[in-house]
């Protein structure tokens, strides 16, 4: 029988040295070089950024008083914004596709813990929010989910499912309610199954 004093080794973090370096450092260049610039200076933000290993298209639009976790672990397509307020946990990574909104005070949380084991070691897994999605206003989204494209997730939802496609979602948790009546089409787009 184990003695009673004996503790299980500790699980180690999923992030390397380098990793928590770099996010000490990006937490310095967001203070000091981010968060305080003016609204209009996307492509300054989306340089730093860059800097740190975020993967932005060039009209990709992130705002100065969002929050993002580690940059390296965001990718952005077309015209893609997330907006003031907004806070990216992006533990398991966060894409958004072309044209894909997140609205202020949103969360998106990419990872969990395991409740399973007595020592809760971080589960780290990807967001993605697909091409022309809408995440409203203080949406909370989990770890894993995916977004599908031209869905719209309504103010204050709670996504812990992925949602479908061209739909609009809301509700704790988040479900789709009726389908959306613009398509693809109505962008000039072929949809892709």
């Amino acid at each position: 029988m184990p003695d009673a004093t004996e503790r299980p080794a500790r699980a180690t973090s999923p992030h390397s040295l380098g990793n928590k370096l770099g996010r000490v450092a990006w937490a310095w260049v967001y203070v000091l070089l981010f968060r305080w610039t003016p609204r209009p200076c996307h492509g300054w933000r989306n340089l730093l950024l860059r800097l740190f290993g975020a993967e932005l298209h060039p009209t990709a639009r992130v705002y100065p008083k969002a929050i993002i976790w580690c940059p390296a672990y965001l990718k952005m397509g077309a015209h893609a914004c997330i907006a003031n307020d907004a806070d990216i946990y992006n533990v398991g990574g966060v894409t958004l596709g072309d044209h894909a909104l997140v609205s202020q005070y949103a969360y998106l949380c990419g990872a969990t813990h395991d409740h399973e084991d007595v020592d809760f070691p971080l589960v780290p897994k990807p967001i993605t929010i697909g091409n022309r999605a809408w995440v409203a206003a203080d949406v909370f989204v989990a770890a894993g989910v995916t977004i599908g494209d031209g869905a719209v997730v309504g103010a204050r939802s709670d996504v812990f499912k992925d949602l479908p496609a061209w739909h609009v979602c809301v509700g704790s948790p988040a479900r789709a309610v009726k389908p959306r009546t613009l398509t693809p089409a109505d962008y000039g787009e072929q949809e892709v199954n």
